[in-house]
């Protein structure tokens, strides 16, 4: 992800990159040669007595997003946080309170708001193109548990800290449960009122433990859940989906049409239900243009104060729903509300 966030941000017009930090030395210089970055350093401490920057893409495993960007934001720094926002939603609501009383530009990377058909779909529900939303069914397909595509997962570290709690993992439902997440909660223009949620970790290593990683993180969950607005609808995500290397599927169901959100093989799709279509179940694709990316609006929020979404204050309110969904299924799925 960091050399995602290092290509994204050399494209954009006026922006620098001016250093990078890593304790591992070697990873540091082979990223900093790679992306042309002057200033390296062993640790973040360092880089803020040094200075000089403006903002920061907080690249870090999950459980050391929270006490990084305390630092960065208390240093008067805006910051680009990875997904999720934290590990638990009381860590999550600071960040986000520190963001709002400090002025400063906090995002988290919620990197499918990148997706053209979410983004018109948002905004066709908003507009009551499809009225009242009554259901929804919502999944996110991996399947790097199976097969090879992306590296050995029994091998490599950047999978197996994925797999290890004591890595800071929250499994499949902090990976990319929270995308899905946001996927129908943006959408649907409505948090999570409750839900219920379980999780299931499956047997893949003799003794459950690879080397120094303990693989005891969630593959897959279920979840349940009634909007805000009073839609209901499933959600689910895992990472045994085989044949689906990383897929996103969305429908959208309301009282005057329905709608299709597909984002398969790295490509989109938005089909409409809706009027004298719905006797004959006909469905139309809709043809959307491309979207600013997440790193070109945190640029702009940053440079012009444009709209910072989605800000901390979101990625709190999608932590306290996987907080919620985590002590569900500890208490046998029982539903739960905010």
């Amino acid at each position: 992800m960091a050399r995602t966030h290092a290509a994204a941000f050399q494209k954009i017009p006026g922006v620098e990159l001016v250093a990078g930090v890593d304790g591992r030395a070697d990873v540091l210089a082979q990223f900093c040669d790679t992306y042309g970055i002057a200033n390296r350093f062993e640790t973040l401490e360092e880089a803020l007595a040094w200075g000089g920057f403006d903002a920061a893409a907080n690249v870090t495993p999950d459980a050391a997003h929270h006490p990084t960007t305390l630092v960065l934001m208390k240093a008067g720094k805006h910051v680009l946080c990875e997904k999720p926002l934290a590990t638990n939603a009381a860590d999550a609501r600071e960040m986000a309170e520190l963001a709002r009383k400090s002025g400063l530009v906090g995002m988290v990377n919620l990197s499918y708001r990148n997706v053209a058909v979410l983004q018109k779909a948002a905004g066709l529900v908003a507009s009551g193109e499809i009225g009242a939303l009554r259901h929804f069914e919502a999944s996110y397909l991996q399947s790097w548990l199976t097969q090879p595509a992306w590296g050995d997962w029994k091998t490599e570290s950047q999978w197996l800290w994925r797999l290890s709690t004591e890595h800071g993992s929250k499994g499949v439902l902090g990976d990319v449960g929270i995308h899905i997440l946001d996927f129908v909660t943006f959408a649907a223009g409505s948090p999570v009122g409750e839900l219920s949620c379980r999780l299931k970790t499956f047997d893949k290593a003799e003794g459950g433990r690879i080397g120094d990683y303990t693989l005891d993180a969630n593959d897959s969950f279920t979840l349940q859940a009634e909007l805000e607005n009073g839609a209901l609808g499933t959600i689910s995500a895992t990472r045994f989906a085989s044949g689906h290397l990383n897929d996103l599927r969305l429908r959208l169901y309301g009282t005057e049409g329905g709608l299709e959100v597909l984002f398969e093989k790295q490509a989109e799709s938005l089909r409409i239900c809706r009027g004298q279509d719905l006797k004959t179940g006909h469905w139309t694709e809709i043809t959307v243009d491309p979207v600013p990316t997440v790193y070109e609006r945190f640029v702009a929020a940053v440079r012009d104060g444009a709209p910072a979404e989605p800000d901390f204050d979101h990625g709190a309110r999608l932590q306290t729903a996987l907080d919620l969904a985590e002590r569900s299924d500890t208490e046998g799925g029982r539903f739960l509300k905010p």
